[in-house]
């Protein structure tokens, strides 16, 4: 099974960006539909961004609208997420997640998301 290593978080400030990195470890994830999940201490885990295998399909969550951009380099077997303007809601432990081929074209059932890496924190807070 591929194992998904993430990084890139931190402790920034309102206003800053971050930019989260997700690599695949002993395999690829060419053929899946990717995620990120995100989880803030007492609330339910969120989906927050998808992509599409190939790229050609994204969602984001309504709160964090055009501020975040997910994408993907297959040949570098890493998938990102670039978040902008973080606000402090923002503050949670970022997981990525593989889903299925054809988990964009079902409507992105979590369901479809098995497998996890381990998270990495984001604090935005002044």
């Amino acid at each position: 099974q591929v194992h998904l290593v993430e990084s890139g978080g931190g402790l920034v400030q309102p206003g800053d960006s971050l930019k989260l990195s997700c690599v695949a470890i002993g395999g690829t994830f060419s053929y899946s539909d990717m995620g990120w999940f995100r989880q803030a201490p007492g609330k339910e885990r969120e989906f927050v961004a998808g992509i599409s295998w190939g790229g050609g399909n994204t969602y984001y969550l309504d709160s964090v609208g055009s501020r975040f951009t997910i994408s993907r380099n297959d040949a570098q077997k890493t998938v990102y997420l670039q978040m902008n303007s973080l606000k402090p809601e923002d503050t949670a432990l970022y997981f990525c997640a593989e889903g299925r081929l054809g988990t964009y074209a079902r409507g992105w059932p979590h369901s479809d998301f098995t497998n996890w890496g381990q998270g990495t924190q984001v604090t935005v807070s002044s």
